[in-house]
C-alpha cells in the first residue's frame, strides 16, 4: 500500500511539473519572460501609454513589480503557441489575487510575447481559489484552443462577459459599447 502511494504521489508531481514554465526557461529567462507578460497584464506606470509601456525608461517599473507575480502554469504546443496560467496582485490587499490565463508567440530569437492575448481573466478570490480555479482553466485552454464552454462560470471566469473583452489591437480588456461605436464609426467612414 505504501508503495502504491508513493508511486501516485511521485505520477502527481511528475504531472504538475510539466506545465511549468521552468521546463522550457532558466531562472533569469523566466524573470525575464514573465517580466515582459507583466508589460503586458499589469497597471502601465505613471506617464506610460499602451504605446510607449515597452519602452526602456519603464521597465525598471515591471521589474519591480515582479515578486507581486507567479506564473503558475506554461506550455508551448508544436505550432510555438506560449500558453500560460499567472496569479497576480489585485489592488492594494494581500487577501485577493486575480489569474491570468492566455496565450502569445514569442518575438523570434526574444523573449518578447507577440500577439498577445489574455483570454480569461478570474475573479478576484483567496490565492487557494485562484490556483486551483487558474489552473483547471489553463489545462482545459491546452486541450480545447478556447474556453468558449466555460464563459458563463462567473465563479470561475470574470471576463470576458457581456460588458468587457480583450481588445488584441491594444492589449487591454475593453467595454463592449466602445467596440460597437468604433465598429458603428467605421462603417460610417466607409
Amino acid at each position: 500500500m505504501r508503495i502504491l502511494l508513493l508511486f501516485f504521489s511521485v505520477v502527481m508531481i511528475a504531472c504538475q511539473n510539466n506545465n511549468k514554465v521552468s521546463k522550457y526557461y532558466s531562472e533569469s529567462e523566466r524573470d525575464t519572460l514573465l517580466t515582459n507578460i507583466i508589460t503586458y497584464v499589469y497597471v502601465k506606470p505613471p506617464y506610460a501609454s499602451n504605446a510607449t509601456r515597452f519602452e526602456p525608461q519603464f521597465r525598471k517599473y515591471y521589474v519591480q513589480n515582479l515578486p507581486k507575480f507567479s506564473l503558475e502554469n506554461y506550455f508551448i504546443t508544436p505550432d510555438s503557441t506560449h500558453y500560460f496560467f499567472l496569479i497576480r496582485p489585485v489592488g492594494n490587499t494581500l487577501k485577493y489575487r486575480r489569474g491570468v490565463v492566455g496565450k502569445f508567440r514569442l518575438k523570434q530569437g526574444t523573449l518578447m510575447p507577440v500577439d498577445f492575448e489574455e483570454i480569461i481573466n478570474t475573479p478576484h478570490l483567496e490565492e487557494a481559489l485562484v490556483k486551483e480555479r487558474g489552473a483547471f482553466l489553463f489545462k482545459e485552454l491546452v486541450k480545447n484552443g478556447n474556453l468558449d464552454k466555460y464563459l458563463g462560470m462567473k465563479h470561475y471566469i470574470e471576463w470576458p462577459d457581456s460588458m468587457l473583452v480583450y481588445d488584441k489591437k491594444i492589449n487591454e480588456w475593453v467595454g463592449v459599447k466602445s467596440i460597437v461605436k468604433e465598429q458603428d464609426s467605421t462603417k460610417i467612414e466607409k
